[in-house]
């Protein structure tokens, strides 16, 4: 049986054995059920895929610079 602390913020690290018995990972919503004097742990999703890495998860809010765009031309005067 493993055993963990609590945080000061209430968090817990679930062992990796467990998480990976119960296919937890990042994004995995998790449900805490008191069940008499236990607390039951359910997962309730998980995500599809996990992504394999960042590229395009961020939006930019300024617009793209034009192809053919010339950094030298900021030069000119």
């Amino acid at each position: 049986m493993d055993t963990t602390s609590v945080t000061s913020k209430g968090q817990v690290t679930i062992p990796k054995e467990i998480r990976r018995q119960l296919g937890i990972r990042q994004g995995s919503r998790i449900e805490f059920v008191m069940a008499g004097d236990r607390v039951e742990l359910r997962v309730k999703s998980t995500p599809a895929s996990a992504p394999g890495n960042g590229f395009g998860l961020v939006k930019s809010r300024k617009s793209s610079v034009p192809v053919d765009f010339d950094p030298a031309s900021l030069l000119e005067r």
